[in-house]
Order: structure tokens, then sequence, then C-alpha cells
């Protein structure tokens, strides 16, 4: 365990000072390519409910068209509300109500727009409703054996564990690379959920075939 601790440790520093040297003009021309090629999918044009990570200022492929066009379909879009559950941080994903909401989210201490406490009280949970069809999932690196290297925090890989044992049927798992992200193998451990399919900065769709 301890060797794939340090694997993971050295591959984030890596991915961590490639992302910081990428001007934000490619970052955004590879947000757009990705963009266009995840709006044609058809688990996304099929999915009612959705769940999206909302982007880093940095270093991080952008989601903001996505929720924008997910809202203007009518479909019920969710978003990552991070909190503190008996001394422990956990992830759920919470409804956002409307365009203008999402608007006027305000970013969090890594820059990410994100709901106030006192927004969620009575708010919709996407593990208590009528569950996800896909989620939209960041990443600091994804490979071609569609693992994926997560910040570190597990709050991904906890969700899909919790989601896992109240749902039979899980969401179909989308993640969003720049081109710069994808590395040759991601080591990871049993609890390491994979993804379904990637969409790189590039225009490339990969998608498991098992």
């Amino acid at each position: 365990m301890l060797a794939f601790q340090t694997a993971k440790r050295d591959l984030r520093k890596r991915m961590r000072e490639t992302l910081q040297l990428m001007p934000t003009s490619l970052i955004n021309q590879q947000s757009g390519v990705a963009t266009s090629q995840f709006l044609t999918l058809p688990e996304y044009q099929n999915a009612k409910n959705i769940a999206v990570y909302l982007s880093m200022p940095t270093g991080e492929l952008s989601t903001g068209n996505i929720v924008r066009d997910a809202l203007a379909r009518g479909k019920n879009v969710y978003i990552p509300y991070i909190h503190t559950v008996e001394k422990t941080s956990v992830m759920d994903m919470l409804a956002l109500e409307s365009m203008t909401e999402y608007e006027s989210l305000q970013p969090d201490k890594w820059g990410i727009p994100s709901l106030r406490p006192s927004q969620v009280p009575g708010r919709r949970n996407g593990l208590t409703e009528n569950g996800l069809d896909l989620i939209v999932m960041p990443g600091m690196a994804f490979d071609r054996e569609f693992r994926r290297l997560g910040h570190g925090k597990g709050y991904y890989d906890h969700f899909l564990t919790r989601y896992s044992q109240l749902s039979k049927k899980m969401p179909f798992l989308v993640a969003l690379s720049l081109q710069e992200q994808m590395v040759e193998e991601i080591p990871v451990m049993a609890h390491d959920w994979r993804v379904d399919a990637l969409v790189v900065g590039d225009g490339q769709y990969l998608a498991r075939t098992q």
C-alpha cells in the first residue's frame, strides 16, 4: 500500500506542475472541443438527472457550458457540496435550482463555484431522489484503462461507494481530460472507481467495452 501511495503522490506532484504551466488559452480551447464532443453523447442526451463537477479557475477542463446546456434542456443538474459529518468531510450532489442560481454561486477556497450552507436545507440530494443517470467526473490524470487519479481527498470514490450501496444501477461515469492529463498508467487500489468513458480535449472519445 505504501508503494501505491508514494506512486500516486509523485504522479500528483508531476501533474500539478504540468497543469500550472498550461496557458489559460489552451485550456479554454480544449474545453470547447471536449464540451462539443460531450454534448453529442447519447448517454448525456438521454439523461434526465446528471451530476457535474464545477471547474476550478485553472488546471482542468471547464464544465460551464455543460451546466448551461443541461439546464436549458430541462435536465436536473446536481453539483458537489462538501460538508462535515461526524468530523469526516464528505461530498453530496445537490440540485441546482436554476441558471440564475448557477451564475450567482460564489467561489470557495479553491475558487470553485459552490453552494453556501444557508442554501442547503431542503435541497434535493442525488443520493436520495430519483437517482443519477450520469456523472461528469474530474481528476488530475487518466489512462486508457479508464483509471482515474483524483486530488487525494477521495470524495468521488467515497460518493460512488455510498451510491452503490443504495442503488442497483450505477450512473454512467464520464471523465473530462485535458490532453496533458492522459498518462501511460495510473496506480490504483481496490476502492478506486474506474470511469466508463473519457472525453479528451483533443476530441478523442474513449469508452469501456466491459
